[in-house]
């Protein structure tokens, strides 16, 4: 994982994926309000230091980089996963080469 970079990045990062992710809206979903809610209790204030924010930035980040990971690993499944045998013609075609034609015309 890269540097954590600012916790608004993170944020911001968290409801996009969430936003991907849901069906319906995503501000309903109660993976939205524990995130927010999580974020505004360990904010930091003038009368407190919080010393559990560089602890919730990390994990936070590391959802955040489990979110796209399944979000790009399900697209790559998709559009590489197998449709079942194919013909030795189509395979050939795959790779870019063509089978040799029979002699006498028959293939």
């Amino acid at each position: 994982m890269a540097a954590l970079g600012s916790p608004l990045q993170t944020f911001r990062g968290l409801l996009r994926e969430l936003r991907r992710a849901s069906g319906r809206p995503y501000r309903d979903t109660p993976a939205y309000q524990h995130i927010v809610a999580t974020f505004r209790a360990h904010r930091v204030t003038s009368q407190k230091l919080c010393r559990a924010q560089q602890e919730l930035h990390f994990q936070a980040a590391t959802y955040l980089c489990l979110l796209r990971s399944v979000r790009e690993h399900t697209a790559l499944h998709r559009e590489y996963h197998g449709k079942g045998e194919r013909s030795p013609e189509e395979v050939a075609g795959l790779v870019g080469f063509r089978l040799p034609q029979q002699p006498g015309g028959k293939g």
